[in-house]
């Protein structure tokens, strides 16, 4: 029998999750899917600095299966920028964090994003 799928924890979905040269036309099969839990592993590993392990934590999963997912994802970027095709992120095995109390803490975006949001709604008043 088949193992059961495990989850893959992430703390939001992308705010844009459409990449790529400007003059493809919108109907082409020139597109690169990339799931949200491969965008997660990009964004946790490059952008917040995590190490692969802390990653895998984050995110609910073994270091090695944040390894496959985080090598997966950069092949993709690899083929987006290169071959010039659009980077499309979306589906994949994953579920939403429920933010900061739920033991979310440092590298949530979900956090971030709260943060940004009622600072902006401060200056605007």
């Amino acid at each position: 029998m088949a193992r059961p799928v495990k989850w893959r924890k992430v703390c939001c979905l992308p705010e844009n999750s459409k990449f790529g040269p400007l003059d493809t036309d919108p109907n082409s099969e020139r597109y690169v899917n990339m799931t949200v839990d491969e965008y997660e592993t990009i964004r946790l590993i490059d952008l917040e600095g995590f190490t692969q392990e802390d990653c895998a934590k984050k995110m609910n999963v073994a270091r090695t299966t944040v390894q496959g997912i985080y090598n997966n994802a950069r092949k993709k970027l690899a083929k987006s920028l290169v071959n010039g095709k659009v980077l499309l992120i979306e589906g994949g095995q994953y579920r939403l964090c429920d933010g900061p109390g739920s033991g979310c803490g440092h590298g949530c975006h979900r956090r971030r994003r709260n943060r940004f949001s009622s600072e902006n709604q401060d200056s605007s008043s």
